[in-house]
């Protein structure tokens, strides 16, 4: 599928979201049995992302950053087992705290950590997570980071349908006042025990669906970065070191690549990443796109941020598309536990 192609589909399901719509289907009506008998023999194989045991990381990372008087940076993590760390056995090892180590040593800032991503969860349960986050005694979270989708392909929930709920979650958090960064369906076509052409069509619904989530997202206030990354080229070249014992959950050296590609995005969304690196660069292809084409050109390449841009324009709402570079991400300390 081309880039302008799939960015017609992702306006179509975003638009279906936006307005109550559900009928636009991911990888089309006549390969649905087939993907979903694929998708039931490859679950036999990996499991179905919702068991297994996530160690707990909530706490403050950064302590030789302490300034009296100063209080932490808050950082929540939503969504699904991806963001729960499932797959790996230390609370250091998941992706909440290595982006709260990271964003310490960035800003020179303790950082407070609240994970409330549940495994197996798919995009209507970001509902639930929302009101832990706001409904919490503590104030709210600086920055918000979701990552979510793989299991709405897998499960077969409407994209318009997934859309529509992180939307919503979006929102909520950006009235609140928290930045919010949203890690985009990963591709599921690179999981070891998947075969053609379930593998085809799981990239393909991927994709769609990520594009979609990247419109969505940003047209709520959020920035989005695509996660093929975590499931894709890297992984497929490198499965016994990037995969989990499980084959289907990154290990410790995924979560870290997934990681090193979402933090410099976090760092901008609150205005701690350097000013020169803000201005597109026409030599990595960045620059202003309507954002269908902005989000379309960021499924198809892992690591690429889509931010809000201009106003909306006779094509419609216009976005920036950068490709970051990635910044080593320190290994997490053992975390203080939150009061």
């Amino acid at each position: 599928m081309t880039s302008m192609s799939r960015a017609r589909v992702a306006r179509r399901i975003a638009a279906g979201a936006a307005y109550g719509g559900g009928g636009v289907g991911l990888a089309g009506a006549a390969a649905v049995g087939l993907l979903l008998a694929e998708v039931r023999l490859a679950r036999r194989h990996v499991g179905n992302g919702s068991g297994g045991r996530v160690p707990t990381a909530d706490g403050i990372y950064g302590h030789s950053y302490d300034v009296p008087g100063e209080p932490p940076l808050r950082l929540a993590m939503l969504g699904d087992s991806t963001a729960a760390g499932q797959g790996v056995h230390r609370a250091g090892q998941t992706p909440g705290a290595l982006l709260a180590s990271g964003l310490a040593a960035v800003a020179e800032r303790p950082v407070q950590l609240r994970n409330v991503a549940q495994p197996g969860a798919q995009s209507d349960d970001l509902d639930r997570q929302v009101a832990l986050v706001l409904g919490a005694p503590s104030p709210v979270p600086d920055i918000c980071v979701i990552m979510v989708g793989a299991n709405d392909v897998t499960h077969r929930m409407p994209p318009t349908r997934s859309v529509r709920h992180l939307s919503s979650a979006v929102r909520r958090l950006r009235t609140a006042g928290a930045e919010v960064v949203v890690g985009t369906c990963p591709d599921l076509g690179t999981i070891e025990p998947v075969q053609q052409p379930l593998r085809w069509l799981a990239r393909r619904a991927s994709r769609q669906l990520a594009a979609a989530q990247t419109i969505g997202a940003v047209e709520q206030g959020g920035r989005t970065v695509s996660l093929g990354d975590l499931l894709g080229p890297e992984f497929a070249a490198n499965p016994r070191e990037l995969f989990g014992p499980d084959n289907y959950h990154p290990s410790a050296e995924g979560y870290a690549t997934a990681a090193m590609a979402v933090l410099p995005t976090v760092c901008a969304a609150l205005g701690l990443w350097p000013a020169e690196e803000e201005r597109p660069d026409v030599t990595r292809r960045e620059g202003f796109l309507p954002v269908a084409r902005a989000a379309a050109e960021a499924a198809s390449e892992a690591g690429t941020e889509v931010t809000a841009a201009m106003p909306t324009g006779p094509r419609g709402p216009w976005a920036l598309l950068k490709r970051r570079r990635r910044r080593r991400v320190p290994e997490a300390e053992p975390a203080t536990p939150s009061v």
